[in-house]
């Protein structure tokens, strides 16, 4: 069973064999696959099935930031497809939701706006860090739970919420990216104002 055991190797070699295998990505990217299995489960009513791919994909959003510390693999392509995943996973599960009437259509519209303006402002593409707003990083995690809330309560089959509650939830985040969308082109507006003064 040595093979198997971590353990069993010196700490030098794991943490070299997780850097080859570029363990971070790996978890970011496999959410890029999770998100259609997310709306397939959700849109046949597999609740059960749907709350595991949700928790597997929030445990992968904690770990990959944590091993791309640990492994020292920080890096603006890595943040980059680290945001994107959550990204297209909060949207595609947003849209499978909106399929099921619990929230509005127009709030994943309003994810994707968001992320391409937030890439985009932030010169990502370029190699430049990604600059979250606070309202904007209280956006992201808001997405995370109200895409997860519903399935897990449907897939625990416990309602401690009625329906309505996430379709009005959604309403509200909604008015809250376009606060913070504003915002963001408010800053670029001011800031691009500043460098021709």
């Amino acid at each position: 069973m040595a093979v198997l055991d971590l353990n069993y190797y010196p700490r030098e070699y794991v943490n070299l064999l997780m850097k080859i295998l570029h363990i971070p990505n790996l978890l970011s990217g496999s959410r890029l696959v999770l998100a259609p299995l997310a709306f397939y489960l959700i849109d046949n009513l597999m609740w059960r099935a749907a709350a595991i791919v949700v928790l597997v994909a929030v445990l992968t959003d904690l770990l990959d930031g944590y091993f791309a510390r640990r492994l020292q693999l920080e890096s603006h392509s890595g943040g980059l497809l680290d945001h994107s995943s959550d990204a297209f996973f909060v949207t595609v599960t947003l849209a499978a939701l909106a399929t099921q009437h619990l929230v509005s259509w127009v709030l994943p519209c309003f994810v994707i706006g968001a992320f391409l303006q937030y890439v985009l402002d932030s010169k990502a593409i370029l190699g430049q860090s990604l600059r979250a707003s606070l309202l904007g990083r209280y956006n992201g995690i808001a997405y995370f739970v109200l895409a997860g809330w519903p399935v897990m309560q449907n897939g625990l089959n416990l309602h401690p919420l009625a329906d309505p509650w996430f379709l009005w939830a959604s309403w509200a985040l909604i008015a809250s990216t376009a606060v913070s969308m504003l915002d963001r082109l408010l800053a670029l507006r001011r800031a691009r104002s500043g460098a021709h003064a």
